[in-house]
């Protein structure tokens, strides 16, 4: 936020890239959390955190401005000779990838479909998410060396028994949550039931582009919201979105709430499925029964309802997205890998490796469904012990375990003479509304300037007087220049500048030789 408000676009674009290796994609799917944290939140609004990053990287998406960076640990051929296979190509895989690139390896990453990206490309819709964004973020893992090999199913055309054969030393295992699931209640298997992630993924690979009649969409998150809104793109009568929560309780928050209702999606809270309408055995509609409760006194997911309460609704097609299921296949057939009950597996919360020593896995395979930020931090901590793992190294010992303590902002003292400006607004271009292009309008530079002079700068770090020994060696390894040393009380100590540091040493020294010398005389 800081470099930003400087101008120095690239230089954000790098420092964010540290941790997060597709800022263009985050930039317009993130889900807002840091938002949700923004201390300024607690005066008005929140810093536009994600605008700001979209805005930076879109300096990504040009390539005379793109930001590569340098292999870190380069040999003398300049890149590790272990092989490494990234098996699955979404976020979590992408991610892994690209940072054990970054380290000097070129891993090889295996898809199944057609192209790299996993549910970046497949299961979110282009006015979101536009495609050409995310080539240009695979495109920068091209140039940095990795392999990719599309049209390759790990477990069926190419099994980890042979991979081994052909050399390679370790696993990352990220295929995500491919399979919709079904819906179990009377009539789920009528023609023009469909999983929500299956339909998505036919419109992304161009299978499926039109619908007819009125369509129900069932789930509440934020993919029932995308499932949703291409629907109405896809030429449906009407779209109507039925989800158990209450309306403000909803997962999808308030922005995907209001893009549905700026697309004529109607929003029906706090109903549960009951029975599919089937005539001729096909879909003619869908009954509900009114939910009281979503969660019991432990917080835990168990719907209560009011059998006496319910409603039908007329359609042809429905659209469910009430969780995704991980189909394993044969992939892990053979090995130790073991298994939770709900299909994800079994791994080590800091390092996760698997029963199957040189196999790692991250993302939704492992987590279950989560966003695609958690995946990417996942594939990140992915390549750390795949590194560690193939130099024989250990997997914990000096590892960064990413434990922060959150900034008290009950307590936190606010600036009295801070910016008031009111948070910027993106546009839309109307002439793109309904259409599968994004019709949002990126801030302006002005913007940009406006917004990130709102930022309280409560992230600043103070250093712990009890542990800096004032060395001075973290001004000089700074790349950009953020950190300062003063002295409060310089009556407390006399320094010397490093040219006169003899005019010290020397006295010390012959002090410490006599007093060493006395010692060992009365010792004899």
């Amino acid at each position: 936020m800081k470099l930003a408000a400087q101008g120095k676009y690239l230089e954000a674009l790098q420092l964010i890239k540290r941790e997060n290796p597709f800022p263009a994609v985050c930039g317009r799917i993130c889900n807002r959390r840091c938002e949700d944290a923004c201390t300024r939140g607690t005066v008005d609004q929140a810093v536009a955190i994600d605008e700001v990053k979209r805005f930076i990287a879109q300096q990504d998406l040009n390539a005379e401005t793109r930001f590569v960076p340098e292999k870190v640990i380069p040999k003398v051929d300049g890149e590790f000779s272990e092989k490494i296979a990234v098996i699955g190509g979404g976020p979590a895989g992408l991610s892994c990838a690209y940072y054990l690139a970054e380290k000097g390896y070129r891993p090889t990453v295996f898809e199944r479909e057609a192209r790299p990206g996993g549910m970046l490309m497949n299961g979110i819709p282009s006015f979101r998410l536009e495609k050409d964004v995310v080539e240009a973020e695979i495109d920068i893992l091209r140039e940095l060396g990795v392999e990719f090999r599309c049209g390759v199913e790990a477990g069926k055309d190419v099994t980890i028994a042979q991979l081994r054969e052909q050399g390679y030393q370790g696993f990352y295992v990220a295929v995500g949550l491919q399979s919709g699931g079904k819906l179990n209640i009377p009539g789920g298997d009528a023609d023009g039931v469909m999983a929500g992630i299956d339909f998505m993924r036919q419109v992304n690979l161009h299978e499926k582009k039109t619908l007819s009649g009125k369509v129900v969409v069932i789930g509440g998150g934020n993919i029932g919201a995308d499932v949703a809104r291409t629907a109405v793109r896809c030429g449906a009568e009407s779209v109507d979105l039925y989800c158990l929560e209450a309306y403000d309780d909803m997962p999808m928050g308030e922005e995907d709430r209001s893009e549905c209702e700026r697309d004529s999606i109607t929003v029906h809270a706090g109903w549960g499925q009951t029975e599919i309408v089937v005539e001729d055995g096909k879909c003619a509609g869908i009954r509900f029964r009114k939910c009281t409760r979503v969660k019991n006194d432990e917080g835990r997911f168990a719907p209560e309802f009011d059998d006496s309460v319910s409603e039908q609704a007329e359609c042809t097609t429905v659209l469910y997205c009430i969780g995704q299921k991980v189909d394993w296949r044969e992939l892990l057939t053979g090995t130790a890998v073991e298994f939770n009950p709900n299909g994800t597996v079994k791994a080590d919360p800091v390092t996760y490796q698997t029963a199957e020593k040189d196999i790692f896995v991250g993302g939704d395979a492992y987590t279950g469904q989560k966003f695609a930020i958690a995946a990417i931090a996942a594939g990140k901590e992915g390549a750390i012990s795949l590194h560690r793992f193939v130099q024989h190294a250990t997997l914990t010992v000096g590892r960064n375990r990413r434990q922060f303590i959150e900034l008290d902002k009950e307590n936190a003292l606010i600036p009295v003479n801070y910016d008031t400006t009111p948070r910027q607004r993106i546009g839309y271009n109307e002439a793109l509304r309904r259409t599968f292009s994004d019709e949002r309008v990126a801030f302006t530079e002005e913007q940009i300037k406006k917004e990130t002079a709102r930022c309280l700068s409560c992230g600043a770090s103070i250093v712990d007087p009890n542990k800096c020994i004032g060395c001075g060696v973290c001004t000089t390894k700074c790349a950009f220049d953020a950190i300062h040393l003063h002295r409060e009380r310089p009556e407390c100590s006399k320094m010397y500048a490093c040219e006169d540091k003899m005019k010290a040493i020397l006295p010390y020294m012959i002090k410490r030789e006599f007093k060493i010398k006395r010692t060992a005389r009365k010792s004899k």
